[in-house]
């Protein structure tokens, strides 16, 4: 038995990437999981079919997480497909975009930006914490961009990112006496299409240099983390955004 067995998750942007790798590592640890998409139905299909594989329950459901109305058309495929009850959130919906400075961002791009990333948290999270009891869990994923403020042109991302480190602690506070526990993780130079489109290779390769442990992270490997967040092995762990960077950045 995993240490997540018989939960229900939800994943946001679930279906490519970090958010793959994170259903796929819920599902191994024994949870049933709804992998949200937008994008990506090739993603989602497979993703589907290797967690139905591995002897969980899964669909796909596409939906644009910055959306109200499609978070509710979501929420009501879950409860269609699972019932009123779930146990774990991963808000890992969000984009980067373009990297533009602060003269070639308009109103438009700003809030494309903020919406993904920030809006589609908030929202998200108030559509679901209706379905969580004592025991549940969010986890949202933020970045190592809150922290520094990001590389060159990615201010609204990074800005984005902090306000969900901030609303991660507030919902800690405000969730807490429920018994559902509020986290973020603040993932560094993972190697993911997100740098493969946005990061220069020779910034990857001198990011990585100056890493500690002299490489990039792998998705797997915040999958991992996220499991354990979830799981009531972190049960007293409320509140954090945990940086997961090799070492290249500490809060």
């Amino acid at each position: 038995m995993g240490i997540l067995e018989g939960k229900i998750a939800v994943v946001t942007g679930g279906s490519r990437d970090i958010g793959r790798a994170i259903s796929i590592k819920l599902a191994r640890e024994g949870a049933h999981v709804v992998v949200n998409y937008f994008n990506s139905p090739d993603g989602a299909r497979e993703t589907v079919e290797e967690i139905e594989a591995l002897g969980r329950k899964a669909i796909a459901v596409k939906a644009d997480v910055s959306d109200l109305n499609a978070i509710s058309d979501l929420k009501a495929r879950v409860v269609e497909a699972f019932g009123d009850k779930i146990d774990i959130l991963v808000n890992n919906a969000g984009g980067l975009f373009a990297r533009k400075t602060l003269q070639e961002f308009d109103e438009q791009f700003y809030s494309l930006v903020m919406d993904v990333n920030f809006k589609s948290t908030v929202f998200v999270s108030q559509a679901f914490e209706s379905l969580m009891g004592s025991g549940g869990t969010i986890i949202n994923i933020s970045s190592q961009a809150a922290r520094d403020g990001g590389g060159g042109g990615s201010a609204l991302y990074a800005s984005s990112k902090g306000a969900v480190t901030t609303f991660t602690r507030a919902m800690a506070k405000e969730l807490g006496p429920k018994g559902i526990r509020v986290n973020a993780i603040c993932p560094g130079l993972i190697g993911t299409k997100f740098h493969d489109d946005f990061t220069k290779d020779e910034i990857r390769k001198k990011v990585a240099a100056g890493t500690p442990l002299r490489r990039e992270g792998e998705a797997d490997e915040v999958a991992d983390l996220v499991a354990y967040l979830a799981s009531d092995d972190a049960s007293f762990i409320n509140g954090n955004n945990i940086d997961i960077n090799g070492g290249l950045a500490f809060s």
